[in-house]
């Protein structure tokens, strides 16, 4: 057991008798913090690629933070794991095939897994410390990391897509989410246009990918707007969603999804589910289109409605 008097972190520190966790970034969202009450230490190791810390929250349950950055929260993770899921596997009319970067707590093979008609999902994690973690403090997440259907494999995502760029269609991918960490140190590999280029050369000719943009229109909206630009180079239908999610910075977290489908609308669900009520708790059809709502200012600046 960690004793939290003696415990010593950057994010940490004492104040009013009481230990808080601070997510503060200069680059990401300068002159601002969020903060939370620890109430336990449950780990903390320094793995080969990162910093992990998992702690017990006063109100938002255990919670998994790398580099300083929370990931997830046992509170609100499923907010963000099935919007991030449901969007690209919904909007696609017959998504079977699954592949996920990054996503080592596996909340997104648990969505991905609720689908009956997705028959093989592929999630590629770099550290396998994270996985390991998740399964023993997070096990609502990663309750189905072992499921039939699912296959992990622990390698850098960049060197498994560039590996896919040679393949048949056939061993190529319906729907792609990359569930990465901020665009920080090696991670800011990932939103620039090369990646999308490695993203493209990795789907079926119909299939549809997502990622977390890192930022939101109240943060940083001249970041989301070069974001979406850099997918518009290799995409032609790309929009841009939002989720709620009171753990991350600001409240809100945005989502970037393309396909090169141009007559596939993105922002409305291609298929629906009977029992939408019991297997989703934010995602529904209504979610689906309201999600790409934006409000004005933002709409006009990242979409140029006029």
């Amino acid at each position: 057991m960690v004793e939290l008097e003696t415990f010593e972190h950057d994010s940490i520190s004492k104040i009013g008798g009481k230990y808080w966790f601070h997510e503060i970034s200069e680059e990401a969202f300068p002159g601002q913090a969020f903060s939370l009450e620890v109430g336990e230490i449950l780990h903390h190791t320094q793995s080969e690629f990162q910093d992990i810390l998992i702690f017990r929250s006063i109100s938002f349950g255990n919670v998994l933070v790398l580099n300083g950055i929370i990931q997830c929260t046992e509170r609100d993770e499923f907010a963000y794991q099935e919007l991030i899921t449901h969007l690209p596997v919904m909007a696609h009319k017959n998504p079977k095939r699954a592949l996920v970067i990054g996503g080592g707590d596996c909340g997104v093979v648990r969505e991905l897994v609720k689908h009956d008609i997705v028959k093989e999902v592929t999630m590629v994690e770099i550290d396998s410390m994270v996985i390991e973690l998740s399964v023993k403090y997070l096990p609502n997440m990663a309750k189905y990391h072992n499921h039939s259907k699912v296959n992990i494999v622990i390698q850098d995502g960049f060197k498994y897509l560039s590996d896919l760029a040679n393949k048949n269609e056939e061993d190529k991918y319906d729907v792609i989410i990359t569930d990465s960490s901020d665009p920080e140190g090696p991670a800011e590999e990932f939103f620039q246009v090369n990646y999308f280029k490695l993203l493209s050369n990795s789907l079926k000719k119909d299939g549809i990918v997502i990622m977390q943009s890192s930022e939101n229109i109240w943060l940083n909206l001249n970041y989301v707007e070069d974001l979406k630009q850099k997918a518009e180079k290799v995409f032609p239908n790309v929009e841009y969603s939002q989720c709620y999610m009171p753990s991350y910075t600001s409240g809100q977290l945005g989502l970037l999804i393309a396909t090169h489908d141009t007559t596939n609308d993105l922002k409305k669900p291609s298929r629906t589910v009977e029992n939408e009520d019991e297997l989703f708790r934010y995602y529904s059809g209504k979610i689906h289109e309201s999600s790409f709502v934006l409000p004005t200012w933002a709409d006009k600046q990242i979409n140029g409605r006029k």
